[in-house]
């Protein structure tokens, strides 16, 4: 279940970058913010 709600979340995170990212800093922000979900949703962050 969890990995579901994982695929799903990067798939959406990823559906909007490839619409919001314009240039190459946008990527890096846009490939950090999917990081970083990914780990919350890991439960990585304290």
């Amino acid at each position: 279940m969890v990995k579901k709600a994982v695929l799903l979340l990067v798939l959406a995170v990823l559906t909007m970058a490839s619409f919001g990212c314009n240039t190459i800093r946008g990527v890096g922000r846009d490939i950090s913010a999917v990081g970083d979900a990914l780990s919350d949703a890991a439960g990585g962050n304290p």
